[in-house]
């Protein structure tokens, strides 16, 4: 069996390392870099019980375990390791008291922000390097048959007459294959121009990496922010193994731009992170910065994903939509998708609640 998959992100990257352990080799085709988006630019952050009474709740639990397993399988330290995760809040209106008890349980978030509630332990919550990860899923996936080829999808072309998928052609080149997968993240709008397809959106994040000179412990954070003008923001604080310190939060509205090269930085959102940082620890005060990075992530109509068998062409599939939670999801999506198109249908989990055509098709 021939697959294609269009999209060398965490998404598409677990879907060709899933398929690799059927025995079945994708050709997977990115026209950027793997990992060149989202993928390589989220936090990383992976918990176990925080869809609870969503329809990925299922999908988010037996990912959370994969990830457990896929630590292990890869033999790639991409940083994974369970941590304690802490909600904190911070105001420039108000200040807090400091009293409290769980403030001290972490010696490094020592300024003015107040460390309020545990918001999840190493049995539930937990994080990884995402660039390090999704490019150990594909190396995984191409030491086992499959294959990156560079370029660009300009249609995805059919069988009108059987309804069915015949290929793509890669910068005027055709392929053939007995299956195609959409896994472009925020791209994958494009793909309305060949399938039946509901609308992708880009949400737009900032986030800075930043190398502390004094090591930090293993903490997730996540911040209720409360700037000048009394708006409330949701930064993230995570801490890596390998020493830096992730943050994101500031989002922006600046439409999609056609390639991943061509996403904008915006400085000032990403100064704000770096002064961000210094209010909630005097140690990332002083500290380097990294990377300063912007990604768009995807999401539908019900933020929730959407994965399977795209209506109306028979072997052409989607996966995407997975909005904050495509690092945590991506392996339990890669084994679904990889069940659903090797034997027609995913056994691990029910796919109904993210099946496309739940949502209308974005005609062109």
């Amino acid at each position: 069996m021939n697959v294609i998959i269009i999209g060398a992100g965490v998404i598409g990257s677990a879907i060709a390392y899933y398929l690799s352990r059927k025995g079945i080799g994708a050709t997977v085709i990115e026209r950027c870099d793997t990992a060149c988006a989202a993928s390589g630019k989220s936090g990383g952050f992976l918990a176990r019980d925080w869809c609870v009474g969503q329809p990925q709740d299922p999908l988010a639990q037996l990912s959370f375990d994969l990830h457990t397993d896929l630590a292990d399988a890869l033999e790639t330290d991409y940083g994974y390791r369970r941590v304690d995760t802490y909600a904190m809040a911070l105001s420039d209106r108000r200040s807090f008291s400091r009293s409290n008890g769980l403030s001290t349980a972490v010696n490094w978030l020592n300024n003015e922000g107040v460390v309020h509630q545990l918001l999840g332990d190493t049995t539930t919550t937990a994080q990884l390097h995402p660039e390090r990860f999704t490019r150990a899923l594909l190396v995984a996936a191409c030491t086992a048959g499959a294959q990156l080829r560079p370029g660009t999808v300009g249609s995805v072309e059919r069988d009108l007459v059987k309804n069915q998928v015949t290929g793509v052609t890669v910068d005027g080149t055709f392929l053939s294959a007995d299956a195609v997968v959409i896994a472009m993240g925020p791209w994958s709008h494009l793909a309305t121009q060949w399938l039946s397809l509901p609308a992708t959106y880009g949400l737009k994040g900032y986030s800075i990496t930043l190398a502390p000179t004094t090591p930090v412990t293993a903490e997730a954070l996540f911040l209720d922010y409360e700037d000048q003008f009394g708006e409330r923001h949701g930064p993230e604080l995570i801490s890596r193994a390998d020493g830096e310190v992730y943050l994101c939060g500031f989002s922006g509205d600046d439409p999609l731009p056609l390639s991943p090269e061509d996403v904008s930085i915006d400085d000032t959102a990403c100064d704000r992170l770096r002064v961000l940082a210094g209010r909630v620890s005097t140690m990332l005060a002083e500290s380097t910065v990294v990377q300063r990075q912007a990604c768009y992530r995807p999401i539908c109509e019900d933020a929730m994903p959407i994965m399977g068998q795209i209506q109306g062409t028979r072997d052409a599939y989607v996966a995407t939509g997975h909005n904050c939670w495509g690092m945590l999801n991506a392996p339990g999506t890669g084994l679904a998708m990889a069940e659903l198109i090797s034997d027609s249908q995913a056994s691990s989990i029910d796919l109904a609640p993210f099946a496309p055509d739940r949502l209308p098709p974005l005609h062109h």
